[in-house]
């Protein structure tokens, strides 16, 4: 997986944030790959860092823009304040697999220690929605692993938040 890293304040130090999200197989007469966005929410729900956000970046005229507002929690709370596409962030749907999330060009904002949620949500077109939550706390030092497991739209969606020790 590739590694993503959060700059915390000085008295929590520095994470790695290894991120993977799988895309399932569907036995479905008409199949389009969804689109998906991951960030992770502060304990009031409100988007502390996006992570991800893959769409149809190469239709004519910027029309898989239109369709992200589908990704409705996402949108509500981050996308359609943003100017698209957002650097580092934005990138193309992906095929059937577990894909780790590439780490963003931009300077991601600090987290400090607490309780956060990385949300997963995907909506594929002809298809459903689905969104996952993986409620984890930081306290800057203890590392974090978990994972859940999606119904239709998601796969398993893993997470893992090490100290990274600083030189």
């Amino acid at each position: 997986m590739k590694r993503l890293a959060l700059l915390l304040p000085a008295a929590a130090g520095a994470a790695d944030v290894e991120l993977s999200i799988e895309i399932p197989r569907l036995e479905v007469a008409e199949y389009h790959r969804p689109y998906v966005a991951a960030w992770i929410e502060k304990p009031d729900r409100s988007v502390a860092i996006d992570l991800a956000v893959w769409y149809d970046v190469k239709m004519k005229d910027d029309e898989g823009e239109t369709w992200l507002k589908d990704l409705r929690q996402w949108w509500r709370k981050s996308g359609r304040a943003k100017d698209l596409p957002i650097d580092g962030l934005s990138s193309p749907t992906r095929p059937v697999g577990k894909h780790p999330v590439k780490a963003p060009k931009l300077d991601l904002p600090p987290l400090s220690e607490g309780e956060y949620t990385l949300v997963v949500e995907a909506s594929r077109e002809v298809g459903g929605r689905e969104m996952l939550r993986i409620p984890f706390a930081w306290d800057g030092k203890t590392a974090v692993r978990s994972k859940t497991s999606g119904e239709t739209e998601l796969g398993e969606v893993t997470l893992s938040v090490t100290h990274t020790q600083e030189s």
